[in-house]
């Protein structure tokens, strides 16, 4: 495999959705046909089909893994199962007018889903007698499960451009039937070691199963993992995101598309940051690779292929000093520790953070000053109220505030103004 020659592209659930935007802005735009290769595609779940797998992402709905997770609801969950047969079932009939290749879509899809129905069956069967316990599988159900979604998108991707006269390759790394767990990066080396990407169009699941277990760190960051070891294995040229929007100076959703303008150029750690409010360009851990493998890597509108996007490097510094995106986060909790006794005292802060990390709080932000210690965290109020009485048995003279807040904050690459 020659270095730095090719790129690998990842496209999210909602260009997904869209594959004639998919096939002319991403695939082939207009490409010769000889200049079709040299990329790897990472491609996510269709639009809302996680959501119907896992749970609802924004409403908590619970979808597929909710419910047989849920020791209540002993089948609701294989009723829901069916549900979702169907919707992949027409989204294959949107997508396929070959009735041929819409029957060889159906089969697939039909033996993954099929296949996990009768694990699970079993599952809950063996999980019936004391001595298994459902919670030590949950984990593997909730990987096997979200590995369908990126099966199905990118079988049928795959099969799509070959009927459209593509070279292009499914490549599985759900581990379905799979005989040994590997490390990822052994995983991603192994599937990579035969393809040849001179004439040959990669399209991969975002989802693959390793010995890590991937879900463990990222949830349903996952694909960005997987997108970015493939293009630190394969030694990348430029890793690139397709997303419906631009990564701009501020969230077109929030103030309007008209009011925005795309980045163009920044650096890794503008992208932490914004990840850091949850905003991700990118997950920072999947960030991370890419940075210490100096591989640059860029964010584009699927709907605007001519747009170069925006380039993240590891050592880019806007020209003059000045504030690049505006960014926030509604509905975190600022926790306030006023203590008299805290002047003075080091260890204070320790102590705090302490109480925090025990009850895995995500904190975005903090303020000190002599004797008030405030954290900005993202968390429910149900889960603040905990924090709040841990703190209270740790600091028993000091006074403790909870307030829901929003924060704004101005991020860059130079701001030393």
């Amino acid at each position: 495999m020659t270095t730095q020659e090719h790129t690998v592209e990842k496209i999210g659930g909602t260009s997904m959705s869209d594959y004639n935007a998919v096939r002319d802005n991403l695939v082939v735009g207009n490409r010769e046909p000889d200049d079709l290769y040299q990329r790897i595609f990472v491609v996510s779940a269709y639009g809302g089909v996680t959501d119907e797998l896992l749970e609802h992402k924004k409403t908590g709905e619970p979808g597929v893994y909710a419910l047989f997770a849920d020791a209540e609801s002993d089948w609701a969950w294989g009723d829901d199962l069916t549900k979702l047969t169907h919707m992949l079932t027409d989204i294959n009939q949107e997508l396929f007018d070959d009735p041929m290749l819409q029957q060889q879509a159906d089969q697939f899809i039909m033996d993954r889903v099929e296949g996990v129905r009768g694990c699970l069956i079993d599952l809950q069967r063996l999980c019936s007698y004391g001595q298994f316990q459902l919670e030590e599988h949950l984990l593997t159900v909730r990987e096997m499960l979200a590995g369908i979604g990126e099966a199905h998108s990118a079988f049928n991707t795959a099969l799509k451009l070959q009927a459209e006269g593509i070279n292009a390759r499914f490549v599985d790394l759900t581990g379905w039937r799979d005989n040994e767990l590997l490390p990822l990066d052994e995983k991603l080396q192994q599937a990579f070691d035969n393809v040849d990407l001179t004439r040959e169009l990669p399209i991969c699941t975002g989802y693959a199963q390793c010995q890590e277990g991937l879900m463990r760190t990222f949830d349903r960051g996952y694909s960005e993992m997987t997108f970015s070891r493939i293009a630190v294995i394969t030694e990348a040229r430029e890793a690139i995101i397709h997303k419906e929007y631009h990564l701009s100076s501020a969230d077109p959703k929030v103030v309007g598309e008209d009011k925005v303008v795309p980045l163009g150029r920044t650096n890794y750690d503008v992208a932490d940051q914004l990840a850091n409010l949850g905003m991700e360009a990118i997950h920072p851990k999947a960030g991370k690779g890419l940075r210490q493998s100096d591989i640059p890597l860029r964010v584009k509108n699927t709907f605007e292929p001519e747009h170069t996007g925006t380039l993240i490097t590891r050592d880019y510094v806007s020209e003059k000093p000045r504030v690049e995106i505006v960014a926030g986060q509604k509905g975190v909790f600022a926790i306030e520790v006023f203590d008299q006794d805290m002047q003075g005292e080091p260890g204070s802060d320790r102590r705090v953070l302490d109480v925090l990390s025990r009850y895995k709080m995500r904190c975005v932000s903090k303020d000190t000053n002599a004797n008030t210690i405030t954290h900005y965290v993202d968390s429910t109020l149900k889960h603040v109220k905990r924090v709040v009485r841990a703190l209270k048995d740790e600091f028993p003279n000091a006074e403790i505030s909870t307030r829901k807040v929003a924060l704004v904050s101005a991020i860059g690459s130079d701001m030393q103004v």
